[in-house]
């Protein structure tokens, strides 16, 4: 057992650093600076995504893997573009690149789609990392690109066998998503982004979450994903404002959760009553701010810059 931190007093100082870019890059644009609750009687129902439950008063409230949902019904009261750099927590998140509680930079921008949101993001890394401008491509481009492959028309026979041959797999996979994200994962996110950042946008739309579908042919989701350096930094959404349609994909995720023998989550009822009310046309992002100082202290693990990594909490 330890005492000391985890990272080294420069790279606190570099965290720092970063922490008070971001404020003077959003004070610049008049964004405003919310909080919002980490604990919550709703949370997220992704398949993927495991929140900490936490027993108060005789119910059980979740610590917020995202301040999505809040941030969302503040923009439905009419707060405009907001941002928050806040703690997050997700279960069984450990290693170089994982802490079960980590730091998050989220942002709305009124009016934006997910396009001008990949220009201010893309501005950020700029700001604070010294990054060339910023690659992009679309979700179809890079499978092309990398394997030779249109994500969108190729047949579940032949994209099973695409990831029979290039992935070990300890068992077998049926789901057609899960098949696409282990050849991204593994073919082509470690060839992205060593030069520059890389911004991939319009995925299928079985990927869309929280995100519009544009009814392209075929129909994708209007989101993006940023990767540097061999990591993901961020995920972001021109949002989606049906609150009916969000309920539905909430309801789908529940069945796929309890197909799997995954916890069923209770849904955020608060977050859809504000989607109904009405959310402004907007997008938004979410970027691990523990990566991002990572990148700029030139460490190879968050653990050397967070305080206290989860082995030292």
């Amino acid at each position: 057992m330890t005492w000391e931190p985890s990272a080294s007093i420069k790279n606190l100082q570099q965290r720092a650093l970063v922490l008070q870019q971001i404020r003077e890059f959003f004070a610049k644009r008049q964004v405003l600076e919310v909080e919002t609750p980490l604990l919550s009687q709703g949370t997220v129902t992704d398949l993927y995504i495991d929140s900490i439950a936490v027993a108060m008063y005789g119910k059980t409230y979740y610590l917020q893997t995202s301040p999505e949902y809040a941030m969302k019904r503040l923009l439905a009261a009419g707060s405009g573009s907001i941002y928050q750099i806040t703690k997050a927590f997700r279960q069984d998140q450990s290693g170089r690149i994982h802490n079960p509680e980590f730091t998050m930079l989220e942002w709305y921008r009124v009016g934006f789609d997910h396009q001008a949101l990949m220009d201010e993001m893309d501005e950020l890394l700029q700001w604070i990392l010294a990054t060339a401008p910023a690659q992009r491509f679309t979700y179809r481009e890079i499978f092309l690109r990398y394997l030779a492959m249109d994500p969108h028309a190729v047949s579940d026979e032949e994209l099973w066998q695409c990831v029979k041959q290039r992935i070990e797999l300890a068992s077998e996979i049926t789901d057609r998503d899960t098949w696409l994200d282990l050849l991204f994962v593994n073919c082509i996110e470690p060839n992205i982004g060593r030069e520059q950042p890389v911004f991939i946008y319009d995925f299928p739309a079985t990927k869309a979450a929280l995100a519009k579908i544009r009814l392209d042919n075929p129909p994708v989701a209007s989101r993006f994903e940023v990767y540097f350096h061999g990591m993901e930094l961020a995920n972001g959404f021109h949002e989606l404002q049906d609150g009916n349609e969000q309920g539905e994909r909430f309801e789908r995720d529940l069945q796929l959760r309890e197909q799997q023998g995954k916890t069923i989550i209770p849904i955020d009822q608060r977050f859809l009553a504000a989607l109904t009310h009405g959310l402004p046309d907007c997008a938004g992002v979410a970027l691990g701010i523990d990566r991002l100082v990572m990148l700029a202290a030139q460490s190879t693990a968050i653990s050397e810059v967070v305080s206290f990594d989860f082995a030292r909490a």
